[in-house]
C-alpha cells in the first residue's frame, strides 16, 4: 500500500531515480512530502511555512551554556557515549518518565536515539516482518507509513472519526487479522491536531492484549495539550509491559529540533534486540547533544511552560484566521500538538495538486492531506509552530489568492 502524497512530491520535484539494482525495500519508500515542499520552495523563493513542524523558539539558553561549558572543560564531550548513552542521562529520563507515572530501569529499558525518529524505525524494525499488517489510525504521521515499508510491512489505514479526529475503536478491532503485528499511534496527534481519549486508549491496550500484538507508541508532543486536558500515556499500562514500545523527543518540548535527541523505552527482551539495530545503525546519539538534553531534564523547566502558552496562542490565532475563510476551510481545532488538517472546500482538486498551487501561487507552504495516508486526501496539513508574524502572513497572503478566485478559472 503506496502514499501516493509523498510520491507525488517527488514526481512534482522534477527529480528522475535510477532504480536498476536498487533493493525493493529501498526503492518502495519515498522522503516524505513533509521535507519535500519545502525543498520545492527554496527553489521558488520568497515562500512563507505552514509546512514543517519547526517551532522558532531557539534552544534555551542554560541548555546552550551547559553545552558551551562541557565542550571546553570535559574532554570526553567529543568522544563516543555507551550504546545506551550517557549513564546520567539515561537516569534523569528514568526519574523524568517516573514522575509521569511510567516506571523505567535506567540501565535495561531506556536507549537514547538519534531522535524519535531513530527509535521509531528500529521499533518497526525490530517487530515487523515481511507481510507482516501494522495498524495506523489515519490520517497519521507520514513517516510512519514508509517506516512499515522498509521493514516490508502492510500499512493497515484505519480511518479516525471525521467529526473530531478521534480512535473509533470498534474500526480498529475490525482491522485486526492473523497477519497484524503491530499498532503505531501518535498521541498527541501529528497531523491533525487531536488528543485521543483516556477511555478509547484503554480499549486499544485490550484489543493488542487480546491479539498479542505490539503498539509502538510516538509521545513526540506529550507535553503539549492545550485548554487543561490531560495526556494519557499507555505507558503507564502495567499490562502492556512487554508489548509497548514508546519513543519520546527533546526535539519540540525543548526547541532542540536540530539537535536530533530522543529516547526509547520498552522491556528489557525488547530492547535488546533494538539495540542490535541501533549499534549497526548509529553506534550511539551524539555525545553533544546528550549533554544538552541532560541539561534540559536538569535545569529549570519555566521554558517549556513559555514554549507551550506561546503556541496556545498560536494555535487561537491560526484558528481565528481560519474562520475568516470559511468558504475556503473547514477544520477541527487542535488539541495538542501544533498541527491541523484543514479540509479545502474545492471539489475535485487533489490535495498534491492544491498544495502545489498554494505554494507557486500564493507563496505559502502546506503540506498535501494525502501524505499522511489515504484519510488525509482533501485537506492540507498546516503547522503553528512559527511565530505569529509568520501566520499573519501566510494568511494575508491566502485571503488574497482566494480573493481571486483561483479554482473558478
Amino acid at each position: 500500500m503506496m502514499n501516493s502524497g509523498s510520491r507525488s512530491a517527488l514526481v512534482a520535484s522534477g527529480k528522475k531515480y535510477r532504480t536498476r539494482g536498487i533493493s525493493r525495500r529501498v526503492s518502495r519508500i519515498t522522503i516524505s512530502a513533509i521535507k519535500e515542499m519545502p525543498l520545492l520552495a527554496s527553489r521558488i523563493g520568497g515562500c512563507v511555512s505552514l509546512g514543517q513542524g519547526i517551532p522558532s523558539f531557539p534552544t534555551p539558553g542554560h541548555i546552550v551554556e551547559a553545552v558551551c561549558r562541557a565542550l571546553r572543560d570535559d574532554p570526553d564531550s567529543g568522544k563516543y557515549t555507551l550504546g545506551p548513552g550517557m549513564s546520567e542521562l539515561r537516569q534523569a529520563v528514568a526519574r523524568d518518565l517516573g514522575a509521569r507515572g511510567i516506571e523505567a530501569d535506567p540501565d535495561r529499558e531506556i536507549c537514547i536515539t538519534v531522535g524519535a525518529m531513530e527509535a521509531l524505525s528500529e521499533a518497526v524494525l525490530t517487530v515487523v516482518e515481511r507481510g507482516d499488517e501494522v495498524i495506523l489510525p489515519s490520517p497519521n504521521y507520514a513517516s510512519h507509513i514508509e517506516q512499515v515499508l522498509l521493514a516490508e510491512g502492510v500499512p493497515v489505514f484505519v480511518p479516525l472519526t471525521r467529526e473530531d479526529w478521534q480512535l473509533d475503536v470498534e474500526s480498529i478491532r475490525n482491522a485486526v487479522t492473523p497477519r497484524t503485528k503491530a499498532i503505531v499511534l501518535c498521541n498527541p496527534h501529528n497531523p491533525t491536531g487531536a488528543n485521543f481519549a483516556e477511555a478509547d486508549l484503554r480499549a486499544l491496550a485490550q484489543i493488542a492484549l487480546e491479539n498479542d500484538l505490539f503498539v509502538i507508541s510516538d509521545e513526540t508532543y506529550d507535553f503539549l495539550v492545550y485548554d487543561g486536558q490531560r495526556c494519557f500515556s499507555l505507558s503507564t499500562l502495567p499490562e502492556l509491559r512487554g508489548r509497548i514500545i514508546a519513543t519520546f523527543s527533546f526535539s519540540k518540548k525543548y526547541a532542540m529540533t536540530g539537535w536530533r535527541v530522543g529516547y526509547v523505552y520498552a522491556s528489557e527482551e525488547i530492547l535488546d534486540q533494538m539495540m542490535k539495530i541501533h549499534d549497526a545503525m548509529s553506534i550511539c546519539a551524539p555525545t553533544v547533544s546528550q549533554l544538552a538534553a541532560l541539561a534540559a531534564l536538569q535545569g529549570p523547566q519555566d521554558c517549556v511552560e513559555q514554549i507551550r502558552a506561546a503556541l496556545t496562542r498560536r494555535r487561537d490565532l491560526i484558528c481565528a484566521r481560519l474562520d475568516r475563510l470559511p468558504d475556503a476551510f473547514g477544520y477541527v481545532k487542535p488539541r495538542g500538538a501544533y498541527y491541523l488538517m484543514a479540509r479545502y472546500r474545492f471539489p475535485g482538486t487533489d490535495s498534491m495538486t492544491f498544495a502545489l498551487r498554494l505554494l507557486h501561487e500564493a507563496r505559502v507552504i502546506g503540506i498535501p492531506g494525502a501524505a499522511f495516508g489515504p484519510d488525509g486526501e482533501n485537506h492540507i496539513r498546516f503547522s503553528f509552530g512559527g511565530a505569529e508574524e509568520q501566520i499573519e502572513e501566510a494568511f494575508d497572503r491566502m485571503e488574497r489568492w482566494f480573493a481571486g478566485s483561483p479554482f473558478s478559472r
